[in-house]
């Protein structure tokens, strides 16, 4: 079981979510993909009653999404804390707005980082719409004091 936000995507008509259901047989071997289409704001019956397993598959699209699953006998975050606010995997839920310094001293600006990540401009990533921009033509040796590559004796 699956979600899938489909709210930047160009190309989609119709309801915000997805949720789809890959089930398998393991006696006939036969397969069956049950697809359900909601807008934002629309609960889905649960088949808890029918596959008790998937009650974690649940409560997580539910943490993740904020898809709720009416009838669910114990719908509750599963993923992320319960004092937190939000459903990350949501195409409209803000990325983190505090730039970040890394170890190595590259920095991320929230605003660039994201712009490179929906395809607006290369960003800070270099990506664009899923596809990477350019080929790194440098490359650093790190040396050591006396000129030596990798730290070892020349």
């Amino acid at each position: 079981m699956f979600a899938i936000d489909w709210l930047t995507y160009p190309q989609h008509r119709g309801p915000r979510f997805s949720v789809s259901y890959h089930l398998h047989a393991l006696a006939s071997n036969e397969r069956c993909l049950l697809r359900a289409h909601l807008d934002d704001e629309v609960a889905l019956a649960t088949v808890t009653d029918l596959w008790p397993a998937a009650g974690f598959m649940e409560r997580e699209v539910y943490d993740l999404f904020g898809i709720a699953f009416e009838g669910h006998p114990d719908l509750r975050k599963l993923v992320t804390p319960e004092d937190f606010e939000g459903h990350p995997l949501r195409k409209d839920y803000p990325l983190g707005e505090s730039p970040t310094l890394f170890n190595d001293g590259r920095f991320l600006d929230p605003a660039a980082f994201r712009a490179g990540m929906i395809g607006a401009s290369s960003g800070r990533t270099g990506w664009v719409g899923g596809a990477r921009r350019g080929v790194v033509s440098e490359v650093i040796v790190a040396t050591d004091a006396a000129g030596a590559e990798g730290g070892g004796e020349a």
